[in-house]
């Protein structure tokens, strides 16, 4: 009767069918190739079921190097940087108009204090989605028919196709009493018109700003807008929301709008709550989005300053810079310019969730 033996090929060389005890040290050993080498060298006679089981094993071993080979290989370097973007206006700090021409070596980004490389500028050519909400309260009632003639240029300007044929999206909410959408996101010159000239003063009726705001940075984020932006055209009046600061701010920063402001009317003082929480918002969520804030003393001002908006949306620039790979993203994202007499404002492009 034929005796035949069965041996099996493990790391350790070759040994008598049984498990042999774990080394955890071994099976990490970057040497382990010279191991391998010894086992597959070895010369075995070709006969009978021997043959056929070494060959097996010694192919399971091969397989075992190279995935071993493989696990020991360094992993290859993730990307140092991630490339990030803002919308940014340049204006001429006396007359406020857009400046042009400017290239990466003109614009500096700081990430909370580290200055970002600068990759590329470009004019900004996406469309925007722009929320224009308008304070037709009862301290409105002298200023709307300003606002409405400030609001047609604006609906004009800013349904003109970009280069690329596309146009700008608008809506119009009024916010007296409660925030009301008059006309929806349209790109529909005719629609927004007649949105306008619904626009009237409500008696008896209080501004609600700030839960105007709230509404408005929500509804950019579940319309998951790329180029967000909010125009609030008020007075200075009693603001009702009853709103902290805080609870306004916190879904504007989320929506990643730019938030400009044109206010009518001296700025409100006193020690009231709703004082302190309107004039931090207007400040901070004007200057922190990267939008402006105007302060007219008359609603003579409001078609003048609407147009200036308008030049400075149309002509922003695309800043691309360089961030490199951190699980914390910074808290403050900034952008000046060189040269004298220039400012700019930024406003960063959102990054939505694919």
């Amino acid at each position: 009767m034929e005796k035949r033996l069965v041996y099996n090929m493990r790391l350790w060389g070759c040994q008598e069918t049984g498990p042999p005890p774990f080394d955890a040290a071994t099976s990490r050993n970057p040497q382990i190739s010279n191991q391998f080498q010894a086992v597959l060298g070895l010369t075995v006679s070709k006969t009978g079921t021997y043959t056929d089981r070494v060959t097996s094993q010694r192919l399971m071993a091969v397989v075992f190097l190279v995935s071993s080979a493989t696990a020991l290989r360094p992993a290859p370097l993730a990307a140092q940087a991630q490339q990030r973007a803002m919308y940014v206006s340049v204006l001429k700090a006396d007359t406020g108009a857009p400046v042009a021409g400017l290239g990466p070596s003109d614009f500096i980004i700081h990430e909370d204090a580290a200055t970002r490389e600068v990759l590329k500028v470009a004019p900004a050519g996406e469309p925007m989605q722009i929320a224009v909400l308008v304070d037709n309260s009862q301290a409105a009632s002298d200023d709307i028919q300003q606002m409405r003639a400030g609001l047609h240029a604006f609906v004009a300007t800013m349904t003109t196709p970009l280069a690329s044929g596309r146009k700008n999206e608008l809506a119009i909410l009024t916010l007296a009493d409660r925030p009301t959408i008059v006309t929806d996101y349209t790109t529909d010159r005719a629609a927004l018109d007649k949105g306008v000239d619904r626009i009237f003063s409500m008696p008896q009726s209080g501004m609600l700003l700030l839960d105007g705001l709230i509404e408005a940075s929500k509804g950019l984020t579940k319309r998951g807008a790329d180029r967000p932006v909010i125009v609030a055209l008020t007075t200075e009046g009693r603001e009702f929301s009853s709103r902290h600061y805080d609870q306004v701010l916190e879904p504007l920063h989320d929506a990643r709008a730019a938030f400009h402001a044109i206010v009518v009317g001296p700025p409100a003082t006193g020690a009231a709550d709703w004082v302190k929480n309107l004039g931090m918002v207007l400040d901070q969520g004007t200057r922190e989005s990267g939008g402006r804030r105007d302060n007219v003393l008359s609603s003579l001002a409001v078609p003048k300053s609407l147009a200036s908006l308008a030049d400075e949306l149309q002509h922003q620039y695309l800043v691309t810079y360089a961030r490199p790979e951190s699980l914390i993203p910074p808290e403050h994202v900034t952008v000046s310019v060189k040269g004298a007499g220039l400012v700019a404002r930024g406003t960063p492009v959102p990054q939505r969730q694919p």
